[in-house]
């Protein structure tokens, strides 16, 4: 089977579900894991603006997606090529199980994705979820925006026992923030995500700086592996692990 991937927490799930490099015929320029596997791999475009010509040369059995991470216009027009398919749509860890499942039929390795959904699951289990602290995952700087508890980096958060407000509940998942929001949702912590901007600790202590000179508690900040945070599928575990760990810790410090 001829495979693309579109999406780089996919691609570097093809690897560990086991799908040999030499089936993989095109990514994106942001598909940089596993190195190894992916260095002689065509860049057939980015995940926004995937080149079709490209795509269509390569005669891939099958193109990968995602619904948030690609736009919905590249899968009409690979659909009107006549091209097939897979879109993933992952809300939070409780979704990555099947969606291993899935990908494990369709590309005929069921027992390295049951495998792998199985450790998705055990993890997911012994996640302490809830009476952590209250905190926004920060994700853009300028506008300052975060992520909020229905979109995938957001509940992974809370599946790990961190509490994320919904501050704009009509919203598109990615709100902007004030530093009114910050205080009047009693914000403990600003996780500074290295992706897709790269917070630096100078950032977050300005953003800090905003919130008490308005008379706001301070938050404390920390710089987190943005791939940890949002990419799914087989590193849903690692952001399993890392945030699980990371409430724990925060939580024993402040007992």
């Amino acid at each position: 089977m001829r495979v693309i991937s579109l999406v780089p927490s996919l691609t570097l799930t093809l690897a560990e579900l086991g799908l040999d490099a030499s089936q993989l015929v095109g990514r994106t320029p942001w598909c940089i894991h596993p190195a190894d596997y992916i260095k002689d791999v065509r860049v057939v475009g980015g995940t926004k603006t995937p080149n079709l010509n490209k795509i269509r040369d390569a005669k891939p059995d099958l193109v990968l997606l995602d619904r948030e991470e690609n736009p919905k216009e590249v899968f009409e027009e690979l659909t009107r090529l006549g091209i097939n398919t897979y879109v993933s749509y992952v809300e939070g860890p409780g979704d990555v199980p099947n969606m291993l499942l899935e990908l494990g039929q369709l590309l005929g390795l069921e027992a390295n994705a049951r495998e792998l959904a199985n450790a998705v699951q055990e993890e997911i289990a012994i996640c302490q979820q809830g009476a952590g602290p209250v905190v926004l995952p920060m994700i853009w700087h300028e506008p300052l925006m975060a992520v909020s508890p229905q979109k995938y980096s957001g509940a992974l958060l809370e599946t790990c026992g961190f509490r994320v407000p919904d501050i704009e509940p009509n919203g598109n998942g990615y709100p902007v923030v004030t530093v009114e929001h910050i205080t009047s949702n009693e914000i403990e912590g600003l996780l500074l995500s290295s992706e897709p901007h790269e917070f630096s600790k100078q950032e977050g202590e300005a953003i800090c700086d905003s919130v008490e000179a308005i008379g706001g508690r301070r938050p404390w900040t920390l710089c987190i592996d943005g791939e940890a945070l949002t990419w799914f599928g087989s590193h849903t575990l690692t952001g399993l692990r890392t945030f699980n760990a990371l409430c724990k810790d925060l939580k024993t410090a402040a007992d």
